[in-house]
């Protein structure tokens, strides 16, 4: 602001640089959508390593890809995943609700989330409270109690533990149902409120002995024993009123509800999602694939999202044959022809340790995805995903092992093939989206292309936010020159385009001439943004020459 000239003498007044410094986006951030033992269900969960997955998701499940698919995106160098469980109810099945119901006492909770899982819990109370707490909030110390809760397994061992203290069904900061949904990672409140409060308390001691004591009962008489069997086991029905459930196997719709993207859930519930960058949505079908019309509305999601979709081969590619036979087919059997997705070609063969390490087809949507995060890493999104240093770790095998003759076929198509190589192993070996065809002849041919297109965009789009409803002329005008220059001239030295100097790299034009009259009265301002992008050295040409005539001295 200017300064308000009062008093005789120097004024200091400090003037903004005009400088808003752009900042590129994450680039391979991988949303994944699928079906989870687990957690949280429509909705965008984010997770920094396979083992933040495991404890929130459940790790690999017989009954669904997606834990393989998350586990060999980090094993091959992806770095953070956004998951999204979804979950199919089963409403004929009134024995068993979405989520378990446990009663200790007159209390009633149920499972944190959805599933099976959930039935594994356990549940006590005791009185070890604190009488300072308790005068604190103004009650008595009658009025707390402590919950314990634990996760066990078939043997009944431990496999997590939570311990609340001080808690109350009486209204205070320590109210059950109130610390249970912040702190709780395993159960919520499910019963009615006002609460009635437990009519036991014993306490860990009392339990251990009286374990102690039973033990020697049942040592002692086994008429005792038989009584004290029947006993357990029905405090243990009392314990979990109802056993959960895993829900039915997924269909498109519970991917694309009714309401689409205004529903938020399934693949929508990614609109909760700030920004994701790749989607891989594992096969779920009976088949072991994803339904055409779901690769289709998920391709036209990423258009939206500037985002990039991994589509993964169909199973019933079992050749080179079929594989281009399908390609091309009528009606599609891929779903969708976006710049924004491409195909992999053929599937991984990999251990599952679920079935005693035997080797299976897996979809390779994961893997691919953490190569390309991998490849953003070290060179950028402008470097092609593919090539001897484009490994697939973890990846033993391919489904179909292709020759070069085969590998070409199948890449003028734009179908990009995974290859196996004696001495790099598997690799991927193609980087061409599904407007890559050559007949085609599409601008957006190659992956690093379109994805560094996508990240201009997206990081644009987010840089330039501060000029919203900025006094539209040649100030603003020349600070938006200045500081999206400034962006690309870092690029250009980070080796992200072609040319030997930056006009031949990029430009960037701002001014009278892409903003006129009409579009200031409109409230508009054009920004014309343009770069020479890097295009991958497909095919390497070595020419021999035989100098003839040559006379040995």
């Amino acid at each position: 602001m200017p300064v308000a000239l009062s008093y005789p003498g120097v004024y200091v007044q400090e003037i903004p640089s005009g400088v808003h410094t752009i900042t590129g986006v994450a680039t391979s951030i991988t949303a994944f959508v699928g079906r989870a033992p687990r957690g949280p269900t429509d909705t965008p969960v984010t997770v920094n390593s396979y083992g933040d997955f495991e404890r929130t998701f459940g790790g690999l499940w017989a009954s669904s890809r997606l834990g393989f698919a998350v586990r060999d995106f980090f094993a091959n160098g992806g770095g953070q995943a956004i998951i999204v469980r979804v979950y199919n109810p089963d409403a004929a099945n009134n024995a068993k609700p979405a989520q378990a119901k446990i009663k200790v006492g007159a209390l009633t909770f149920a499972a944190a989330t959805k599933g099976a899982w959930g039935s594994a819990l356990r549940a006590t109370v005791d009185t070890d409270v604190s009488a300072s707490v308790a005068a604190a909030y103004g009650l008595t110390p009658a009025d707390l109690f402590n919950l314990t809760v634990r996760e066990v397994d078939a043997r009944g061992e431990t496999l997590s533990r939570e311990r609340h203290i001080n808690l109350t069904v009486k209204d205070s900061p320590r109210r059950l149902d109130k610390v249970l949904a912040a702190q709780s990672r395993l159960l919520v409140w499910d019963g009615d409120w006002p609460a009635t409060p437990p009519k036991f308390a014993a306490k860990d001691d009392d339990i251990s002995t009286a374990a102690a004591t039973l033990a020697a009962a049942q040592a002692a008489n086994p008429q005792v024993a038989a009584d004290i069997t029947a006993a357990q086991k029905a405090l243990a029905d009392a314990q979990t009123a109802a056993t959960g459930n895993n829900g039915l196997a997924l269909t498109q719709a519970n991917f694309t509800p009714n309401g689409g993207q205004a529903a938020k859930l399934g693949l929508y519930a990614l609109e909760n999602a700030d920004s994701f960058n790749l989607l891989c949505i594992p096969p779920y079908t009976a088949s072991d694939d994803v339904d055409v019309s779901l690769v289709s509305a998920a391709a036209a999601y990423c258009e939206a999202r500037r985002a990039f979709l991994l589509v993964d081969a169909p199973s019933g590619w079992v050749d080179k044959a079929s594989a281009k036979a399908g390609f091309t087919a009528s009606p599609d059997q891929v779903g969708a022809r976006s710049a924004n997705a491409a195909i992999f070609f053929p599937r991984l063969r990999q251990a599952n340790p679920l079935r005693d390490n035997q080797l299976e087809a897996f979809s390779s949507c994961g893997a691919v995805a953490g190569v390309i995060a991998r490849t953003d890493a070290d060179r950028g999104v402008w470097k092609a995903p593919a090539g001897i240093q484009a490994t697939l770790n973890g990846v033993p095998d391919l489904t179909v092992s292709l020759t070069d003759a085969e590998n070409g076929e199948l890449n003028q198509l734009g179908v990009n093939c995974l290859r196996a190589f004696p001495a790099a192993g598997k690799v991927v070996w193609g980087s061409r989206t599904l407007r890559g065809a050559d007949q085609l002849a599409d601008e957006n041919k190659y992956i690093p292309v379109r994805r560094t297109t996508l990240f201009l965009e997206e990081s644009l789009v987010r840089g330039l936010q501060w000029a919203v409803f900025e006094p539209n002329d040649e100030p603003l005008w020349a600070q938006i020159r200045l500081n999206v220059g400034a962006f690309m001239q870092g690029l250009f030295r980070k080796g992200a385009f072609q040319g030997a100097s930056p006009r031949e790299a990029y430009f960037v034009k701002c001014d009278s001439e892409t903003t006129t009259q009409a579009d200031i009265n409109l409230g508009v301002v054009n920004v014309l943004v343009g770069f020479a992008p890097l295009k991958p050295a497909e095919f390497v040409v070595i020419g021999i020459q035989q100098m003839a005539g040559q006379i040995a001295v």
